[in-house]
């Protein structure tokens, strides 16, 4: 291969961004790392910095505490994983490589630290405002400590409206980013590893997702509980495969990493270099929006899940919402992006095409046999993600439909077009996908 430097192709950034954008959509897509790392240096600074500097003693929180009426919090935390253990840890960081760069990756990092602290925020509000479904259980996030926080500041309108938005939103994000992207993802894989045509592998997925969803909460936490753990370890030994067989290259991975997220491409440097240059603007942008719609922290998604728990204290399942963006992001995204860099093909390998560029690179490594290991991978993630996305569509569905009547209509009709979803997203296109996801994702936020 020659020299390893970050000159090489390997590490070069795309001359394009993605075609979708427009001056407005720009705008947002930058806005929303500011926003995200401003709130997030609030938080850390009014909760004093806790997760930071005590890092042992949140671990030993993490256990204990459970009442009944509920899933366990383990189970709650499988379910949140399943919803950001999707396509964005392995074609999502193919995409912010393509698009932004190597230096997406060290932004997608800092994105995460940043964000840790806002995911327990959510999650410990959606457990202090949940409330008592029509099954027994717990059910809540971010419309019911919307609207209750707004009321008690004497604005009950308000919160209502912003509530019933939000739960708008997650519904059309439940749709499209929870499913046409995951299922558009895994179609793709599955026909580059297995020939099977992309509408049979929507329609497969499309059946266990509503099956599964069908069950509640209890059946969706029991899937995965055993699906999570199952994935995330076989993807991480694949990972540290490719990275001991390709070890000579890291220093030059995260050589080409590091100064291409502070590069800049026109006048100025500092803080407003990199904010205002187009190169670097790009790897921030990308890598952030790819880091959240990873990781989802911030745009108040997770918290559904884990106002399941039957967990004493909201405080303590918060805790497991650093767990979350750690697994996610720093951990699973961070070796995803350096086996792409260190491969034989490289992170552009088939341009837009990002499904088949992280395929390859696993499988000019490993050989033949990893890119059925990949596909399958990716099809697992998917369906978890879909299954977990399902999940947030049921309860927002719920919250908007007011009496069980309204409700189980609501339902019904959101399960039509999970199904509908999940067929047309097997063939849809990927840049498409992907730009509709930074969009809903970074509006929800």
């Amino acid at each position: 291969m020659g020299k390893y430097a970050p000159e090489n192709p390997h590490f070069a950034v795309p001359p394009r961004i993605c075609s979708f954008e427009v001056m407005p959509l720009t705008f947002l897509l930058t806005a929303t790392p500011i926003l995200l790392f401003g709130v997030g240096l609030y938080y850390t600074v009014a909760l004093r910095g806790f997760c930071l500097l005590h890092p042992l003693r949140c671990i030993r929180l993490l256990f204990g505490g459970r009442r009944e009426g509920g899933i366990s919090p383990f189970r709650a935390l499988t379910v949140a994983l399943a919803g950001i253990l999707g396509v964005g840890n392995i074609v999502g960081v193919a995409s912010a490589l393509y698009l932004g760069g190597p230096g997406a990756v060290l932004w997608m990092l800092v994105s995460a630290l940043a964000a840790m602290v806002l995911k327990y925020a959510e999650i410990t509000l959606a457990l202090r405002h949940r409330r008592l479904d029509p099954a027994g259980g717990f059910t809540g996030g971010a419309p019911y400590y919307v609207e209750d926080g707004l009321k008690a500041r004497g604005l009950p309108r308000l919160g209502r409206l912003l509530a019933g938005v939000f739960a708008l939103l997650c519904l059309v994000n439940a749709v499209t980013m929870g499913s046409l992207l995951q299922v558009n993802a895994a179609a793709g894989a599955m026909e580059a590893g297995f020939s099977v045509p992309p509408l049979l592998t929507g329609g497969v997925v499309a059946v266990l997702a509503v099956v599964t969803v069908l069950g509640g909460a209890k059946r969706i936490s029991s899937l995965t509980e055993k699906l999570v753990p199952f994935m995330t370890v076989g993807f991480l030994v694949v990972c540290i495969a490719v990275l001991l067989l390709r070890r000579e290259r890291i220093p030059a991975a995260l050589t080409a990493i590091w100064e291409d997220a502070f590069s800049v491409n026109s006048a100025g440097a500092g803080v407003l270099g990199f904010l205002t240059a187009s190169l670097t603007t790009r790897g921030i942008r990308f890598g952030v929006m790819r880091g959240l719609v990873s990781n989802e922290a911030g745009c108040g998604t997770a918290p559904m899940a884990h106002a399941a728990a039957d967990v004493d204290l909201p405080a303590r399942q918060g805790l497991f919402g650093l767990v979350e963006v750690f697994v996610d992001t720093v951990l699973l995204c961070t070796v995803t992006a350096l086996c792409l860099l260190v491969s034989d093909s490289g992170p552009t390998a088939f341009g837009e095409d990002v499904t088949h560029t992280a395929q390859e690179a696993f499988s000019s490594v490993l050989g033949e046999w990893a890119g059925g290991f990949f596909a399958l991978s990716i099809l697992l993630f998917g369906v978890a993600t879909v299954i977990c996305w399902a999940h947030y569509g049921m309860t927002c569905a719920g919250y908007l439909a007011k009496g069980a009547k309204s409700r189980k209509t609501a339902e019904g009709v959101y399960t039509v077009l999970l199904a509908a979803s999940l067929a047309v997203g097997a063939v849809t296109a990927p840049a498409f996908a992907w730009s509709l996801a930074d969009v809903a994702i970074a509006v929800m936020t």
